[in-house]
């Protein structure tokens, strides 16, 4: 019999100590349109059966302070014109034989549906990779770039004159507009993750989550007042549910409803087929670990400080009452959540957390087939 909790549920929640505030910032995801096949062993691994491929999506927020009307987004998913950007990333892109298609830039996004381009505030670059930097050129001058710690060292040693070629940026994405670094020192709040209150008022946080990149931030958005929701965009603190569900807080459940292997059926899938085919046959550990690329480097860029994020992501995670985590690339949420132009506010009273949970396992369906001797 193993252990399913080393803490009890009191205490997941005292350690997520978010600092009380009456705002609220309206928060609505974006399909930047950015589809990405590629094998599944070099983010995360190890193979499960049936699981060899990714279409992963890269979705943008829009997020306003309700009390102000600022707006910023949090990541832009790739350019339209992908083999336009910098030379460095469409030969790793081509080396790696991925399929990249993107139909739309934000821009062209937030066009479409009457939102001025020079009505965004900021821009806020999760990290330094092709799939979130979008083209911030298609912005307003007077749109800033924000940046999370270590990132202008890392991609500009030398100056904004110089950026690193292998960090991917090109100078017509922050040429002209103001570019603003987040340290680490002004990342103050404790909330077991080091967090920065971007509006200062409590409606929205930066959130300081390293390892997969230098300078790498996750975001958190107070969704509701009494009681209080929140969103918790990870960007790529992780790229799939399975690297931190089930976890020691929130085990598989011996009932799963929605039925990740059919949706559509009112009737629950029972935990135990997914032990069955869990790596360890575990309930209280995630399915997958980070990854390694095919010359055998791990593909997080600082492996401790992404094993610690992961820690307390998985404390994050089970406060799914009040926290929805949604990563950049989960396509498991596609089709439970409401897009833009729709806000997300409302993600608890819809269900959208229950729904969305234990998804990705319908990733494992060959496998369970394969299990229970259906194939």
């Amino acid at each position: 019999m193993t252990s399913v909790s080393t803490l009890t549920q009191h205490e997941v929640f005292s350690k997520i100590n978010i600092p009380q505030s009456s705002n609220t910032a309206i928060v609505r995801a974006i399909d930047t349109t950015t589809r990405i096949r590629m094998p599944v062993g070099t983010m995360f691994e190890p193979n499960i059966k049936g699981h060899t491929r990714l279409t992963s999506p890269s979705y943008s927020f829009l997020i306003e302070n309700e009390r102000s009307g600022r707006k910023v987004l949090f990541d832009l998913g790739t350019q339209k014109k992908w083999r336009e950007q910098a030379p460095s990333v469409v030969s790793m892109i081509d080396e790696c034989g991925w399929d990249v298609t993107v139909e739309k830039d934000v821009a062209d996004i937030l066009q479409e549906h009457g939102l001025p381009l020079a009505s965004i505030n900021s821009i806020i670059w999760s990290h330094p990779h092709w799939d979130h930097l979008g083209d911030p050129s298609t912005f307003p001058t007077s749109t800033e770039l924000v940046v999370g710690p270590g990132f202008l060292e890392d991609c500009f040693p030398d100056g904004l004159e110089n950026p690193e070629p292998d960090c991917g940026i090109k100078k017509e994405y922050y040429q002209n507009r103001r570019v603003r670094e987040i340290t680490a020192e002004q990342f103050t709040i404790d909330m077991e993750f080091p967090a920065f209150d971007f509006f200062g008022d409590g409606s929205f946080y930066l959130i300081n989550s390293p390892g997969h990149a230098i300078g790498h931030i996750s975001a958190l958005a107070r969704t509701t007042t009494n009681p209080d929701t929140f969103i918790f965009m990870g960007a790529d603190i992780a790229s799939h549910p399975g690297e931190f569900r089930p976890s020691e807080h929130a085990p598989l459940p011996a009932l799963i409803s929605p039925n990740p292997l059919h949706p559509s059926s009112p009737t629950p899938c029972p935990g135990h087929v997914f032990q069955q085919i869990h790596p360890e046959r575990r309930r209280d550990v995630p399915f997958y670990r980070i990854g390694t690329w095919p010359d055998g480097e791990c593909c997080a860029e600082d492996l401790l400080a992404a094993l610690e994020s992961h820690r307390k992501l998985r404390l994050v995670d089970a406060q799914s009452e009040r926290i929805f985590v949604v990563l950049a690339h989960d396509e498991n949420v596609e089709d439970v959540i409401d897009l833009f132009p729709k806000a997300a506010n409302g993600w608890k009273e819809k269900g959208w957390g229950e729904k969305a949970r234990w998804m990705f396992l319908g990733d494992f369906r060959e496998a369970v087939s394969e299990d229970l001797g259906l194939d």
